[in-house]
């Protein structure tokens, strides 16, 4: 299974928190998790990304391998989403999102029907 990986942002933490417990009451892809880290490292990443449940048929090596693929492949956006956590302050998270492509499309699709209500 093939997997992508992104950086979304930074956010507060309860903001994070929150938006994990909306997404935890509304049906989400089983391969789409949205991921928070304090520090903005390959380990850090790499770490969240195994905490990745293993009941959903989760590909943890092609995952963790999507994320270290970005990392060596982007690495003018680690280093602005680097500088961006820092200037946020010690009260905010990176936000990454790692899915496989049939869970990320069907993620989109939910949002532009949601939004066409």
């Amino acid at each position: 299974m093939k997997y992508t990986f992104e950086i979304l942002g930074v956010s507060p933490v309860l903001d994070f928190f929150n938006h994990q417990q909306t997404l935890s009451q509304r049906k989400v892809p089983p391969r789409l998790k949205y991921l928070g880290t304090y520090h903005c490292t390959l380990d850090a990443l790499i770490e969240s990304a195994e905490t990745l449940p293993s009941q959903a048929d989760w590909g943890i090596d092609q995952a963790v391998d999507s994320v270290i693929q970005f990392w060596m492949n982007h690495p003018e956006i680690i280093s602005y989403w680097k500088q961006r956590l820092n200037d946020a302050g010690k009260d905010n998270l990176l936000v990454s999102r790692v899915a496989d492509f049939e869970s990320l499309k069907a993620e989109f699709e939910s949002l532009i029907s949601s939004s066409n209500r």
